[in-house]
């Protein structure tokens, strides 16, 4: 993996345009680094592969006010490891050793709910769950997941479970570039059908088609340190830069639904890069049914030589714990995003919102002032931007981009900050002409104005062809509205 990195850098330096191996180009825009913006976020669930399975399942039970429900591929039931390595090896995913049964872990989950270590276990009645294992999966064996099924349903949540599929231990999906019964890397298999659906099926309700063509939303490279416990995510094995795939859609102000991705070990981004987010074929259906995925990242430290998520205490003994480090650097950028609790908001949404004028670089708001509110909370294409409580009602948003559309939606805050509803949004388009950037094809896709597709690169939002993808050939471009990109 190392080697082929180097070499895709090599090729394009020279002017080469690269391709992933086997021909197969990536779907996933190139990252755009930033940081992770507030969205308008109406429902948060979490899925995961093998120890982001079982963390999937950990952050489900700790935050169970949060995550509406949860998909897990091959993983075993709340706390199975009980702090120890080896009856994580032998009764967790081999079982050779006894485990606790579902039963005693259901009470362990009440009486650390009792504690307020996690969220009240009443919160999983109801919850949709959706769980797989394969038939040819020898790593977390079939009873283990078993385990899972029994422990959520015990608590009244609402279990789909697949175990007839005769996939190895992975992810799968239709893009798998492994075949089905396959246990290796990248641990993406294809068995056929579409268990990503099914699963999204289940979880949302009912779900649109996945997108067939390029994606038109950003994935965000953002630096983990500002989440994690003390600042640093090398400390809880946890990597220096996490990705989130944010449609079109959400960052124009839809509302949306979040999915926290958790992938499995030997399967985080230093290692095998962008397998998950470009083959999970989760951002497909991201596009097409306005849901942002987050995709946080573990990595290997001492005790963790296989960059897994914390499921069995190689880092804290509260790793299954809202106070567990992973469990709260994972929260925190789920938060970041506009994850909230299921409460409803109490404050309605401000009414008359309106622009009063633009310049070249900036765009002033007013708007109603609403009934106990004790600030104000601005966003601009989905994202919160104003630093400080607005106490007024009015505000301009500066630093903008000539002759550019912008939308903006405002939400009321009490004196407990909690947010209410936001308004429907409003457009403001700067003054002056877009300012066109040109650059080599290569330097707009890293610089996230255009992805390339075949060898060739095309403007992020319009699609336009803008020719050759490498470091030779030239283009110039503008953005229009945030995101969308056209040659001048």
């Amino acid at each position: 993996m190392k080697i082929r990195k180097l070499l895709v850098a090599a090729l394009a330096a020279f002017g080469i345009a690269a391709t992933a191996v086997g021909g197969a180009t990536a779907a996933v825009p190139a990252p755009t680094p930033g940081s992770l913006q507030r969205y308008d976020i109406s429902a948060t669930y979490v899925s995961g592969l093998s120890s982001g399975g079982f963390m999937a399942n950990q952050m489900h039970v700790a935050y169970s006010d949060v995550f509406k429900g949860a998909g897990i591929f091959s993983a075993g039931p709340y706390d199975c490891a009980q702090n120890n390595l080896n009856t994580a090896l032998y009764g967790c995913m081999d079982t050779f050793m006894a485990r606790k049964t579902p039963a005693q872990l259901e009470q362990l989950t009440r009486d650390r709910a009792a504690a307020g270590k996690l969220d009240p276990v009443a919160n999983l009645t109801g919850d949709k769950v959706w769980l797989f294992h394969g038939t040819n999966d020898t790593t977390v064996k079939a009873p283990v997941n078993d385990d899972l099924a029994t422990y959520y349903r015990d608590f009244g949540a609402d279990v789909v479970y697949n175990n007839t599929s005769s996939s190895g231990h992975a992810w799968i999906s239709p893009l798998g570039p492994n075949s089905c019964s396959s246990t290796d890397s990248p641990y993406i298999n294809n068995c056929g059908g579409d268990p990503v659906k099914d699963m999204l099926t289940h979880l949302l309700g009912s779900v649109a088609p996945a997108s067939t063509s390029a994606l038109t939303g950003k994935l965000v490279k953002f630096d983990q340190s500002s989440y994690a416990p003390g600042g640093s995510p090398s400390a809880i094995s946890m990597g220096n830069e996490g990705f989130a795939y944010v449609p079109q859609s959400c960052q124009s102000g839809a509302s949306c639904k979040l999915m926290v991705t958790l992938h499995g070990c030997y399967q985080y981004y230093g290692l095998v890069g962008n397998a998950l987010m470009d083959k999970g074929y989760l951002n497909e259906y991201a596009d097409t049914n306005d849901m942002i995925v987050l995709y946080p990242q573990a990595t290997t430290m001492t005790g963790n030589p296989r960059g897994c998520w914390d499921w069995w205490g190689y880092k804290s003994a509260d790793y299954a714990q809202k106070s567990g480090p992973q469990m709260t650097a994972v929260m925190n950028m789920a938060k970041a995003l506009g994850a909230a609790t299921t409460s409803a908001p109490t404050l309605p949404a401000p009414t008359g919102l309106a622009v009063t004028g633009t310049t070249a670089g900036s765009a002033s708001l007013a708007w109603s002032a609403v009934s106990g509110a004790a600030s104000y909370d601005v966003y601009r294409d989905g994202a919160k931007v104003n630093a400080t409580p607005v106490t007024a009602v009015t505000f301009t948003d500066s630093g903008l981009t000539a002759g550019t559309t912008y939308g903006y939606t405002v939400a009321a805050v009490d004196a407990s900050g909690a947010v209410g509803v936001r308004t429907a949004p409003v457009t403001a388009t700067t003054t002056g002409a877009p300012t066109c950037v040109t650059a080599s094809n290569y330097a707009h896709t890293q610089a996230g104005r255009a992805h390339q597709t075949g060898g060739y690169a095309y403007a992020n939002g319009s699609d336009q062809n803008l020719g050759l993808w490498n470091t030779f050939t030239t283009s110039t471009i503008k953005e229009t509205s945030p995101g969308y990109w056209v040659t001048c």
